[in-house]
């Protein structure tokens, strides 16, 4: 299997080792050391070496950081995160802290009222977020000073960098060849009078080189660098090892492959002006070309926007992924039907919604570890079940099931919440309450230019008439077999990026009672022109295509709560489902199919 059930956190071990990285801060004349959960590449997901914030607090979620001191460490977590924390650190030691509502450096003076000196990485933090933080201390007396990470000095058995092997990715799928990708951006450079952009997102490079890789579990990115001419030249700084003569011959004459250690010759050599993102590349990398009187310019990295914006070819490949792995999901659904409450476990549910992708032949990996969280688990947004935390499912539960499928035409994401026996008349009406904020995203048309914050509040209104909502954003963006969280794009209410055509984005509003229950629906969705309606006397619209077909479970629908126009879209959705994904199933599974989806 892809997935494992082992437990990851090490909740005592962080005293231990908090206690050493203290000493550490002391030889090094420090007050404090700040360890994020990124890697130099501002990774969600982080190869084993990287994974600091874990190896030192015990906290595994997929974000956060943590701010030692002396005599206090604090883990930063977000809303997803806020009971995974205090199950997976030792609380006596560190102190959970509720991020982003307390500040770091609200924190940091309450606890250093005298000032002090805090250590960081600039390798794992980007200009944006120093500066952020130094201006926020100002007057504080509380300076940050760039040093060598302090955790990579104390950990004695830390892995090796990932050497995955980098192969081409085919030009069909992605529907440009990395040519005239490259030629596309160096125009780009030289409208802006930019010399050359330094590039530090793996996903990023992948797209720009057509490549894949296998250094981060989940997402198909190899660590590397690049350095774009406005020639439409490129130098690639990676381990030769990962590179064969496949690669090469791929890559053609216009792209140098150098080591990791001759990045920073390669920035010194540089004449300038140079393009950096300030929101993703390493402070690190400013650096080098201060100390090399080389002019850099902030822009954002070339490649984000015109990856976001998906090719036809990407969109039509993406299709084909979404009903092959829409077709596993209904064949563990008719499963999951034929097991009484008491009979299975969330194992059982993970390993067998992975049999079914496998079963496709396409699956190269899992886009994420699935959720499967029953009862009170389902309350943990991004919870991963392990043997130590394996829930039987028992009559009355909830099952929040959030996974999907790495595929090369591909990358999915759906959430479908299942009932477990007979359930409450409350689990039913909250259902409905968030089954109606999704389906008024997925009706919804707009002005263009709106972005996700615009949109956002759609999703949460069924929620908030009854003083509900969830702490978490309402969409994210999704790769075409890369990684299954991808900028600039999010459906949230702090995203000001324009929302624009050919743009994947998730629809996943929840509702959460810690200790009782969670409820999630997800389906993702492609953003397309959308056809003047005959009666407006508006053009220049957008609407969303769904593209995840698996029903809905009616049997959590209180469908008394339910508008005609919220009958006819699940009706109708569910007929496409049908239509779709009838097809592929087989014929147990697809009787099954229409009974789940005939209409309301």
């Amino acid at each position: 299997m892809f997935q494992s059930f082992a437990d990851t956190a090490s909740p005592d071990q962080g005293p231990p080792r908090l206690a050493m990285l203290r000493e550490a801060m002391t030889r090094q004349g420090l007050s404090g050391f700040m360890v994020p959960r990124a890697d130099a590449h501002q990774g969600e997901y982080v190869a084993p070496r990287d994974d600091r914030l874990a190896w030192l607090s015990g906290f595994t979620g997929s974000a956060g950081f943590c701010i030692a001191l002396s005599d206090r460490a604090g883990v930063f977590v977000d809303g997803r995160y806020r009971v995974q924390v205090k199950a997976q650190v030792d609380t006596h030691h560190f102190t959970p802290v509720d991020w982003p509502e307390v500040k770091p450096a609200d924190w940091l003076k309450d606890a250093l009222p005298d000032g002090g000196k805090i250590g960081f990485d600039p390798w794992l933090y980007t200009p944006e977020q120093i500066e952020t933080l130094e201006i926020a201390l100002v007057g504080s007396g509380i300076s940050l000073v760039s040093t060598q990470n302090l955790i990579d000095k104390i950990w004695p058995d830390q892995p090796d960098p990932p050497q995955g092997a980098i192969a081409p990715y085919p030009s069909e799928l992605a529907g440009k060849t990395h040519t005239q990708k490259r030629a596309l951006l160096a125009q780009h450079l030289k409208v802006h009078r930019h010399e050359c952009a330094v590039i530090t997102l793996p996903d990023s490079i992948a797209w720009l080189l057509n490549v894949r890789g296998h250094d981060i579990p989940r997402n198909p990115v190899a660590h590397a660098f690049a350095i774009l001419h406005d020639t439409g030249q490129l130098t690639l700084f990676t381990d030769p090892g990962k590179v064969d003569d496949t690669l090469r011959a791929h890559l053609g004459s216009d792209i140098k492959i150098r080591p990791p250690n001759a990045f920073a010759p390669g920035l010194h050599s540089l004449t300038g002006p140079v393009r950096l993102d300030k929101a993703s590349v390493p402070l690190w990398v400013v650096q080098q070309l201060d100390e090399a009187g080389v002019t850099h310019i902030w822009g954002q990295d070339p490649c984000i926007l015109p990856k976001a914006c998906k090719t036809d070819a990407e969109i039509t490949a993406t299709r084909t992924a979404h009903l092959r792995d829409g077709a596993a999901l209904c064949e563990f659904l008719f499963w999951f039907d034929q097991h009484s409450p008491g009979t299975i476990t969330e194992i059982d549910v993970v390993r067998q919604l992975e049999a079914y992708r496998r079963a496709t032949g396409h699956l190269l990996d899992i886009s994420f570890d699935t959720i499967a969280g029953a009862g009170p688990h389902g309350a943990l947004a991004h919870y991963r079940v392990t043997q130590s935390s394996n829930r039987t499912l028992t009559d009355g539960d909830l099952l929040v099931l959030d996974g999907g499928g790495q595929y090369l035409d591909g990358t999915t994401d759906i959430t479908r919440t299942l009932p477990v026996g007979k359930v409450g008349a409350e689990e039913r009406s909250c259902f409905t309450r968030v089954l109606q904020g999704m389906i008024a995203m997925s009706r919804v048309r707009w002005p263009k230019g709106l972005a996700g914050r615009d949109l956002d509040v759609l999703a949460r209104y069924p929620l908030w008439l009854n003083d509900q909502d969830y702490g978490h954003g309402t969409g994210h963006g999704v790769g075409v077999h890369l990684c299954v969280h991808e900028g600039p794009q999010r459906l949230s209410r702090v995203s000001e990026v324009p929302l624009e055509q050919g743009m994947i984005v998730s629809n996943e509003p929840g509702y959460y009672r810690e200790g009782a229950f969670g409820i999630r629906i997800e389906n993702l969705l492609v953003i397309q022109e959308a056809t003047p309606l005959p009666q407006g006397d508006q053009t220049g619209k957008l609407h969303f295509e769904t593209i995840s077909f698996a029903p809905i479970d009616q049997r959590l629908i209180e469908t008394d709560l339910l508008s005609q126009g919220e009958r006819d879209w699940l009706n109708l959705y569910h007929a496409t489902c049908m239509d779709k994904i009838g097809p592929l199933v087989s014929p147990k599974t697809r009787d099954w199919l229409e009974q789940a989806t005939r209409p309301l």
